[in-house]
């Protein structure tokens, strides 16, 4: 069941107390963010990935020519560069991604995605259209409620 705010946010200064329909419309936006982590983390694991492997994939696919480097990964995962780079020898080892030397800098590595990675990615992607539907109203309809004055402790 969709949960969907009750009231419409308030346009009220940063420092004004919350009401009712801002802490509904907060809950909502996190539930809904919820659902489609929980979804994604469902859709990873059925292709023998963890989310995360999931969203460096998807990072990578996504990214101006279709590489980044590890320091790059590491701030679009919201991570360490160590982290990022242990993340991308696993993908490594899962021939799911290979280290390119930069065309433009030798002392640097591009992340690429293998062509096994790039068919998984792409049946990993390829989300029932109803699903799509059903989180684009449910998203639009909350953050149509969110209002730009929000304390920055919501």
């Amino acid at each position: 069941v969709m949960q969907r705010p009750r009231k419409a946010m308030t346009k009220s200064p940063a420092n004004a107390a919350l009401t009712q329909g801002d802490y509904e419309t907060l809950a909502a936006f996190r539930f809904e963010l919820r659902r489609f982590l929980q979804f994604s983390e469902t859709a990873a694991k059925s292709f023998d990935l963890t989310a995360l492997q999931h969203q460096a994939l998807l990072a990578i696919r996504a990214a101006d020519g279709q590489t980044l480097s590890v320091g790059e990964l590491s701030d679009q995962l919201f991570s360490q560069p160590h982290s990022a780079s242990e993340l991308s020898d696993r993908l490594v080892a899962l021939d799911l991604l290979v280290r390119e030397i930069a065309d433009d800098d030798r002392r640097r590595v591009r992340l690429r995605l293998t062509r096994t990675a790039e068919d998984r990615l792409a049946r990993m992607s390829a989300v029932p259209r109803d699903d799509v539907v059903r989180m684009r109203e449910s998203l639009s309809a909350i953050l149509a409620n969110l209002s730009v004055c929000l304390p920055l402790s919501w």
